[in-house]
């Protein structure tokens, strides 16, 4: 180990890896310290992505795909189901996380990046005011650590921001109370990700099943911070599993939160930058963030190895606009529909279904569904439009 990098990243999820391995490929020093024992585990995760998605970055690779997926399933209060065919162009993926952040952690140190797990970062070094390394305690000692920029990937929880002064306080209604369970037994169609909605399932979010394949499943839900307040998600995942699937046995089980809200105002200071969910980068709409976390790390990992090249520090203070411009802007527009459809009733998320099945099924796509659900909010309407219909 040195005692000094030009970039230190806190976090080895994927934003942090492609952080990493953005700013190594541009020849500069990186060091990335993971608090946990192993690359990608424990998994908080759906794992579901669009294979678009992953091949933005690598490519795809049998070994951590557990599902093709081609279409969605969508399941109204009074189980009137919708499905989606997707575009013969697109297809998605069900990941093995803990192996496909594996793989992404091993292009970080292929291109150059220093990987060291177990490593807790607990404090950050400042020098006239700008963040200038990190504090972390390995193997029972205290070390202290150089750089010229620090990336904090650090998670929901993200203590980093925090201590560099960034704001980085989110709403608790923002915050999605979510659970998941990986069943056995689970008999559905292995190239369909199921989605159910209504007040007894999942109140102001969605329940989710999508297939690992040999009848495996990851089964779970995310609700508001103001439902989970009232009624608990496991609450609402237990009841689910007594009707569908009472006797599916269940191989792991995973709680946690997720902060479905937009970007955070501001995601640089001087000599730090935040990716991932420490960015609040996850889709608002859909709550994902596999693939908006590895854009928002490759942003900051390009940008940083820049900053260190051209001997400019404050160059980092553009990565706000060059997120916002790649992502934060859809993101704005999401966060705007999820307003529109968050309180409806569970007869009017039944109208919805039997309005889009009368369209024809190879001429049903996610902007219709959208649109058919807003068609009374003509300003949502306009959202809709300007990313799925343009």
């Amino acid at each position: 180990m040195k005692s000094n990098y030009d970039v230190i990243v806190v976090g080895a999820g994927p934003a942090g890896s492609m952080a990493a391995r953005f700013a190594a490929e541009q020849g500069v020093s990186v060091l990335m310290l993971e608090k946990d024992r192993d690359v990608g585990y424990p998994v908080r995760c759906g794992e579901a992505i669009s294979k678009e998605g992953v091949e933005e970055f690598i490519d795809s690779d049998e070994r951590w795909i557990k599902a093709h997926i081609n279409k969605f399933s969508f399941i109204a209060p009074d189980e009137t189901e919708v499905i989606l065919q997707f575009d013969s162009r697109q297809e998605g993926y069900v990941l093995e996380r803990k192996l496909f952040d594996y793989e992404l952690a091993r292009t970080a140190a292929e291109a150059g990046t220093e990987i060291l797990t177990r490593a807790y970062v607990n404090g950050l070094l400042f020098n006239d005011g700008k963040v200038s390394g990190v504090r972390y305690e390995y193997q029972g000692k205290q070390n202290e650590i150089k750089a010229k920029i620090v990336i904090a990937a650090d998670g929901v929880e993200s203590r980093v921001g925090r201590w560099a002064g960034l704001k980085t306080h989110i709403d608790f209604r923002d915050m999605e109370c979510c659970t998941q369970i990986t069943a056995a037994n689970i008999s559905v169609e292995p190239d369909t990700l199921y989605f159910y909605f209504g007040a007894d399932v999942a109140p102001q979010g969605y329940f989710w099943i999508f297939p690992k394949g040999n009848n495996l499943a990851n089964i779970g839900l995310g609700v508001s911070g103001k439902v989970g307040k009232t009624k608990s998600a496991q609450s609402y995942l237990n009841s689910f599993m007594d009707k569908y699937y009472p006797d599916a046995p269940v191989l792991t089980s995973i709680a946690g939160g997720v902060p479905s809200a937009v970007t955070l105002d501001k995601i640089s200071a001087p000599g730090i930058v935040l990716v991932g969910d420490a960015a609040r980068q996850v889709n608002p709409l859909s709550g994902g963030g596999i693939a908006s976390g590895m854009i928002g790390g490759s942003i900051a990992g390009r940008i940083a190895g820049e900053a260190v090249k051209m001997n400019k520090p404050d160059h980092i203070l553009s990565y706000d606009k060059a997120w916002n411009d790649r992502l934060g802007k859809r993101h704005l527009i999401f966060n705007r529909i999820k307003g529109g459809i968050y309180n409806f009733s569970d007869e009017k998320f039944n109208k919805i279904a039997k309005s889009v099945n009368k369209i024809p099924y190879e001429k049903r796509t996610l902007g219709k569904v959208f649109t058919t659900a807003l068609m009374n909010q003509p300003s949502l309407l306009v959202d809709v439009a300007k990313v799925f219909l343009i």
